[in-house]
């Protein structure tokens, strides 16, 4: 779906300031990524001057920002027994600037979190969402030198509040549990390798035409702790989580419907990213890759250096969206031959927030041409089901 559709949506969802200004604005300035209704929305700029720990912080100039942890955990008590989450908080802008009322309710954006976590033995993945106001008594995002990065008040029926935050040290600590679905998560993670830029200088250009990119940065490897709660059952948890963080006011070109994005860590240290982004068709309109060698250099693919075939593919029987499940990935410059096998197949988050945002997410193995295990790593698949177009 298109992002003025997000827009109307998140509009209706949260309501409006009493005189119905924060949705007329929205609708306008939905309707114009360049940003009629308050100023223009930030693009992407290639030369861009990264600041850490700054730029983990929001930036609230550019339309949309996301954070957006995975990983792959073993309960410490039950070896070999595996689970996989996620855990994003997107800042969804809606106006540049908000409505100049003296409400404290008056805002120009949204807060939205998602939380899923997968247990392939157990054959289950529960999802979980909170959509608010960016306003103080529901959801927000930290200035730069204060901790919470990201945070949001609990589903309703369950206390407390989601949280992303960041440490003096650099490790981040992750919080966020749904009483109704039986999850919840408290997590530390600590990169083991320095920040990895996507693209040259961060600058990930989704499209051929120009002004449809990202600023895009990751921590491929982070060492996880913490605990994963299922049903009332709280698990100590050890394992490694894949950390992006991406910015921009238009991603998407008009043609595109959505992408297939990889995070994948080799057995042999390396780590590698791939995306493709599709038309309506099915076909690839725009790709790139990022691989990185253990000692933490980075090397940028093109489009003719890598593939991912499709193996399989799953339909969802809430959605009724197929998508491919199982791919061949190959990277001939680098040696890199990899079967890529989803760890459970029913993975898909539906919102009940946001009419038509559907999208699969979960964890998958890796194996080598010898049927050896050779990785583990999260997958994405957006923009599969009718009116599912990331609204970005």
């Amino acid at each position: 779906m298109r992002s003025s559709l997000l827009a109307l949506a998140l509009a209706a969802s949260l309501g409006t300031d009493g005189g119905g200004a924060t949705a007329a604005r929205a609708t306008e300035s939905a309707s114009a990524p360049e940003g009629r209704g308050g100023g223009a929305w930030a693009p992407a700029d290639p030369s861009h001057r990264w600041s850490f720990p700054r730029d983990h912080h929001a930036h609230p100039e550019y339309r949309n920002e996301w954070w957006y942890l995975t990983g792959t955990l073993e309960d410490a008590t039950a070896p070999g027994h595996r689970l996989g989450y996620q855990v994003t908080f997107f800042r969804v802008g809606l106006v540049r600037a908000p409505p100049a009322l003296a409400s404290a309710w008056t805002t120009g954006g949204a807060v939205m979190a998602h939380l899923a976590i997968t247990d392939p033995r157990a054959g289950t993945h529960r999802f979980s969402e909170v959509l608010w106001r960016e306003v103080p008594m529901l959801g927000g995002f930290g200035a730069a030198g204060e901790p919470v990065l990201a945070w949001a008040v609990a589903p309703p029926g369950t206390a407390g509040r989601w949280a992303l935050s960041l440490g003096d040290d650099g490790t981040f600590t992750l919080s966020a549990r749904d009483d109704a679905q039986g999850i919840a998560l408290d997590l530390v993670a600590r990169p083991e390798r320095p920040v990895v830029l996507q693209g040259p200088n961060g600058y990930s250009r989704k499209a051929v035409a120009p002004g449809h990119a990202s600023l895009y940065y990751s921590f491929t490897r982070m060492a996880t702790s913490g605990t994963v709660s299922l049903s009332g059952r709280a698990r100590a948890v050890r394992g490694t989580s894949w950390m992006d963080r991406e910015m921009g006011s238009s991603q998407l070109a008009p043609a595109q419907v959505g992408w297939d994005w990889f995070a994948l860590r080799l057995a042999d240290g390396r780590d590698l990213m791939l995306y493709a982004l599709r038309r309506a068709d099915g076909s690839v309109d725009f790709r790139r890759a990022t691989l990185v060698t253990p000692d933490g250099a980075v090397r940028w693919l093109d489009a003719d250096a890598w593939r991912a075939e499709p193996l399989g593919r799953w339909r969802s029987p809430a959605t009724g969206a197929e998508y491919p499940l199982g791919w061949t990935v190959t990277i001939p410059s680098a040696g890199i031959r990899l079967s890529v096998r989803p760890e459970l197949e029913a993975a898909e988050n539906v919102s009940a927030r946001v009419p038509g945002l559907a999208y699969w997410e979960g964890p998958v193995r890796l194996t080598g041409p010898d049927g050896r295990a050779a990785g583990e790593g999260y997958v994405e698949l957006t923009g599969y089901g009718a009116r599912a177009r990331p609204p970005i």
